[in-house]
């Protein structure tokens, strides 16, 4: 198991059918302690407790601080210890460049670079003190192709924030011992894009992807894994596409 004993938080895990849950899935299979952390609508408890009661779920909202701490004191109250974050949560919204309203770009910004930011403040010093750490974040292949299918402009400015943010971090924490990369992925098939493309628009797009398919949770699961355990101990900085080969350059 690449993950025994480690103790994992990931962020916007509840959501059945996403990337966070997939991740927690797998992760718990390793052998990690899994932390599902999420809004309370989301029932955190219910999804971790699916997984074992090895596992917890806290309710807590990114984007405000004070949770966040609450919620991270609850897992090292818990644990003693926290080795892996992904920071998962984040939300879309499909606007064009003038119709992006100050509480639109608030809100997309907030979840996905802000909530990236107070999270990892939350869980670094306990890295730091262990002298090791696993931190992957979730930006998107539209941060990198200057747009996506579904998501507005503000939506790849906030996921080429986390690229940047990523990079600044794994600078600073390297001599830590705490690692600090990212995962791209293209289009994977979850929640979010649940109803909003037809069968026909799927087909067009994954017939633009070398391996002809569109992207599963489980595949970005897998590059989560890897990132989280030994295997990737020489990878920090990174940014690791998971887009089926849609932005071979």
């Amino acid at each position: 198991m690449l993950l025994k004993d480690k103790v994992a938080l990931i962020t916007g895990g509840a959501g059945p059918n996403g990337l966070g849950y997939a991740t927690a899935k797998l992760m718990a299979s390793h052998g990690a302690k899994v932390v599902i952390m999420d809004l309370a609508q989301a029932d955190p408890a219910n999804k971790a407790a699916e997984l074992g009661s090895d596992h917890l779920g806290v309710v807590g909202n990114v984007v405000i601080k004070t949770e966040v701490n609450a919620a991270v004191a609850q897992v090292l109250e818990r644990y003693g210890r926290i080795d892996i974050l992904v920071n998962n949560a984040g939300i879309t919204q499909p606007r064009k460049t003038v119709d992006i309203s100050e509480s639109d770009y608030d809100a997309v910004l907030d979840v996905s670079l802000r909530g990236m930011l107070l999270v990892s403040q939350a869980v670094i010093p306990a890295m730091q003190k262990q002298k090791s750490g696993s931190i992957i974040s979730m930006s998107s292949v539209s941060a990198q192709r200057g747009g996506g299918i579904l998501g507005g402009p503000h939506y790849s400015a906030a996921k080429a924030g986390v690229l940047g943010l990523t990079r600044a971090m794994a600078r600073e924490l390297g001599p830590d011992n705490v690692r600090v990369n990212a995962i791209a992925p293209g289009l994977i098939a979850t929640d979010i894009t649940k109803g909003k493309l037809s069968e026909e628009q799927k087909e067009v797009i994954a017939q633009q992807v070398p391996l002809l398919r569109l992207g599963a949770a489980a595949d970005v699961a897998g590059a989560c894994v890897f990132l989280a355990s030994d295997l990737s101990a020489y990878c920090t900085g990174i940014t690791l596409d998971v887009n089926g080969g849609m932005l071979i350059h």
